[in-house]
């Protein structure tokens, strides 16, 4: 029996004999799935508009502490730290930004696995830290590099300094920084480190108890650091939950609304990231052997926290975006690891609905649009606990190898890099594919190409346009607002005009202006938005005549 089930404060169970060749038998076709997904997932929309304004923003004069991107100051930094070292094209860019993400989740895999091998056997420790790094690199481009992945590889970290150094203190020092930086990855991502503290409670509630006592202030501190280097920082936490049109606070609570969109969005959810289907039959999996009432109780109220809470997020922040509930799905894939890693005997049917659902996504696709719906994705989770039903009621000889089952988790883990697999997700249907995404990219690219062609080299832009235009454009801007958030949102939320950032942002309209403007007509209407920034927009640029089919214009300063 593995200790991280057994009540806190037992001694460690004694190691299991392992083969020496079952590790390749996993470790081959997960590090191909690594690769692959490396040289061909490509980076999604959010990410192009980040990077976008750190680079546009940088030749404009500005550091990451100064540019704003509707990301916090630390997280500016991480991406900045990331596109230093690339050079080239797009796709080699992103190519150089995709390894770098994976050698980062490599080394928070590996400092996870060298920690619980103090307090598991060795298959467990391996799956367990296994299928976290696995779930985070072979993650949805949506997921990939956003702030709440970020956060949860950073929380990654912070458990595995909490239970890898032995001392207590000192453990709780080095855990409390990579857990502060977590929270500022978005501030709602506070949630996540939180996350992490309970679930170092659950292995040893004294650490976590010392973590939690240094890592609050730690955050706190890192706050006021950015508040100290950032001109602009505490202005822009403040601002920018106000141009966010669907947020609960302005929406206000309508909980039957809430709980049909929950249900809705855990299907989407799932949909993405398959292994979400199986958190219930892993739990139970997982419940099923540890010994004592309390202890289970103990176990299962803090998998419900996490669960809720990852929901609650989602629900206060209002989009339903899927990456906001990144972290549910990475608890997800660890609590699989521990739970096939950690049996006594090789969960085959559980096994084998993991190996099913690794296909599922390129399926799914292809089903007709009356089968693809929340329900269904509801009927699948249901299968997958009641084959872990089945696993524990059956009785067997004990295995010592897992490999099998391990590989059916390579597959499922592996689902969301097929070229068939859902890049878009709502309401159960599969809006938009990863082949999709990559034509649609190509159509971008040609339609920055043809911009790029009527602005002489190295000319300067004002950008009244969406990030991935920006991005693909790639001319210098002339503002600390590279692309024009601020402004955009008085076109849904009229009030967006009395903030102290729209008026800076505004001001680049008419205030040492670009000799050039890019105008978004689809995204960026002129007749919807502030009526004061329209007239400087037409008092400033000449823009030519609205065309079907030409949204993207070019216009010349006046």
């Amino acid at each position: 029996m593995a200790t991280t089930t057994v009540p806190v404060g037992a001694p460690p169970a004694p190691r299991a004999r392992r083969s020496p060749l079952w590790w390749p038998v996993v470790a081959v076709p997960a590090a191909a799935a690594v690769v692959y997904t490396v040289l061909t997932r490509r980076l999604t929309g959010d990410l192009q508009y980040v990077l976008a304004a750190l680079r546009l923003g940088g030749e404009a004069g500005y550091s990451p502490s100064e540019v704003f991107t509707h990301r916090p100051f630390f997280y500016r930094w991480f991406i900045a730290l990331l596109d230093m070292p690339t050079s080239g094209g797009v796709v080699v860019r992103e190519t150089i930004i995709e390894a770098e993400g994976a050698v980062v989740v490599a080394a928070a895999a590996l400092a996870l696995y060298t920690a619980l091998l103090r307090r598991a056997a060795p298959r467990e420790a391996a799956l367990t830290a296994g299928a976290t790094g696995l779930v985070l690199v072979l993650a949805p481009r949506t997921d990939f590099l956003q702030p709440e992945w970020t956060a949860v590889v950073l929380t990654v970290f912070g458990i595995a300094a909490a239970l890898g150094v032995r001392r207590p203190w000192p453990a709780a020092l080095l855990a409390a920084v990579p857990l502060g930086l977590a929270v500022m990855m978005k501030y709602s991502t506070a949630s996540t480190a939180a996350f992490g503290v309970l679930l170092l409670w659950a292995v040893d509630r004294g650490r976590a108890v010392r973590v939690a006592l240094v890592a609050a202030p730690g955050a706190i501190a890192l706050f006021g650091l950015s508040v100290l280097v950032g001109s602009h920082e505490l202005q822009w936490t403040e601002d920018m939950p106000r141009i966010n049109q669907s947020a609960l606070s302005r929406t206000g609570i309508r909980p039957g609304f809430i709980l049909h969109r929950s249900f809705e969005f855990l299907g989407d959810r799932a949909l993405l990231t398959p292994v979400l289907l199986l958190l219930p039959g892993a739990l139970l999996l997982l419940l099923s052997r540890v010994p004592g009432r309390a202890r289970r109780l103990e176990l299962l109220t803090i998998a419900l926290l996490i669960g809720l809470g990852s929901l609650a997020v989602v629900i206060v922040q209002g989009n339903w975006f899927p990456y906001h509930a990144v972290q549910l799905t990475v608890f997800a894939a660890a609590v699989w690891g521990l739970a096939v890693g950690g049996a006594p005997k090789p969960p085959w049917c559980f096994g084998a609905v993991s190996l099913l659902y690794g296909t599922l996504l390129a399926l799914y696709t292809h089903l007709p649009k009356g089968v693809q719906r929340p329900a269904t994705m509801w009927v699948l989770g249901l299968i997958a606990l009641l084959a872990a039903v089945a696993d524990v009621r059956l009785r067997g000889r004990p295995g010592r190898s897992a490999a099998l089952v391990a590989l059916a988790g390579v597959v499922l883990l592996a689902g969301p890099m097929w070229p068939s697999s859902p890049h878009l997700a709502q309401y159960g249907k599969v809006s938009l594919t990863n082949a999709g995404f990559h034509r649609n990219s190509e159509i971008k690219k040609e339609d920055a190409d043809r911009l790029r062609a009527r602005l002489p080299a190295g000319a300067r832009v004002l950008y009244l346009a969406f990030g991935d235009t920006v991005y693909y454009v790639d001319h210098p801007a002339q503002c600390r607002y590279p692309i024009a958030t601020f402004l955009q949102r008085t076109r849904f939320i009229p009030d967006v005009a009395d903030l102290e950032s729209f008026k800076e942002n505004a001001d680049c309209v008419d205030h040492d202006p670009a000799p050039y403007a890019i105008l978004d007509r689809a995204w960026f209407r002129l007749a919807n938005v502030d009526a004061g920034l329209r007239l400087r927009v037409r008092a400033t640029y000449d823009c030519p005549p609205l065309e079907p089919r030409t949204p993207l214009v070019v216009c010349k300063r006046k």
